[in-house]
Order: C-alpha cells, then sequence, then structure tokens
C-alpha cells in the first residue's frame, strides 16, 4: 500500500533533512549527545513524522494543521541550529546547507497549507497538489 505523504516533496525533503542533522550530529562531542544534537534530531524528525501524520488524516483542516505543526518543528530546528553555529559545534558551511534546505521545506509547506486552505471540497484529497508530488 502506498501512503499519500511519500508523494509529496515536503515530506521527501523532510526525510533528507533529518538525515543530514543525525550526521551531522554525530561529529558533536559527547557532552552535547543528550542535551542539543537529541533536541535537534527530534525536532527534524518530528517535521517529517507531522507531515506524514497529517497527510494521513480525514479532513484538510486536520491536514493543515499538522502542517503547521511541521513548521513549527522546523522553527524549533533552525533556533536550535542556531545554537550549534554559535558554540561551533556546527561549521558555517554545513549550517549554511541546513538553512537553505529548511527555508526551502518552508516554502514547501506554506504552499501546500494554501492549497489545502483553498481547495473546495472538505476532505482531503490522496495527493493534495500536482506542484508537490512525485508520480
Amino acid at each position: 500500500m502506498e501512503k499519500p505523504h511519500k508523494k509529496l516533496d515536503a515530506w521527501r525533503e523532510a526525510i533528507e533533512l533529518t538525515i543530514t542533522v543525525y550526521h551531522e550530529t554525530d561529529a558533536f562531542p559527547k557532552e552535547h549527545l543528550f542535551q542539543l544534537s537529541n533536541q535537534m534530531r527530534r525536532a527534524a524528525l518530528s517535521v517529517a513524522s507531522n507531515i506524514a501524520e497529517g497527510a494521513a488524516r480525514q479532513t484538510k483542516k486536520e491536514f493543515a494543521n499538522f502542517l503547521h505543526i511541521a513548521q513549527a518543528s522546523l522553527s524549533e530546528l533552525d533556533t536550535q541550529l542556531e545554537v550549534a553555529k554559535s558554540l561551533n559545534l556546527l561549521p558555517e558551511n554545513q549550517w549554511s546547507k541546513l538553512d537553505a534546505k529548511m527555508n526551502r521545506i518552508d516554502k514547501l509547506l506554506t504552499g501546500l497549507i494554501k492549497y489545502v486552505r483553498t481547495a473546495k471540497s472538505q476532505r482531503r484529497t490522496p495527493y493534495p497538489s500536482p506542484l508537490t508530488l512525485h508520480p
């Protein structure tokens, strides 16, 4: 059975972001392992997880709500990345790549929220927007 979230660009990119965050935080010193790195991993994973959960909901209103939660998790991760950069735990070039990916995901989520809110039916469609899908 194919899940609708797997066709969304926002979900795919959120998965890539999560994997990158896991790899980057592997290099953090051990004293940050259970503090900052754990929080960063959880926030990154929350973005993809909320997109998936929202796509599985029965109404577009519920879907949009979960997309907003995904954006909130993205903001949480943004804050944590700023702290990691300021503590010199994350090199500038890696921070820049992550920041660009977060901006891209945020734009995809904003577009998807707009689409979901303006769609005519109150029931969600299996694939919200042809602009954010992979066949």
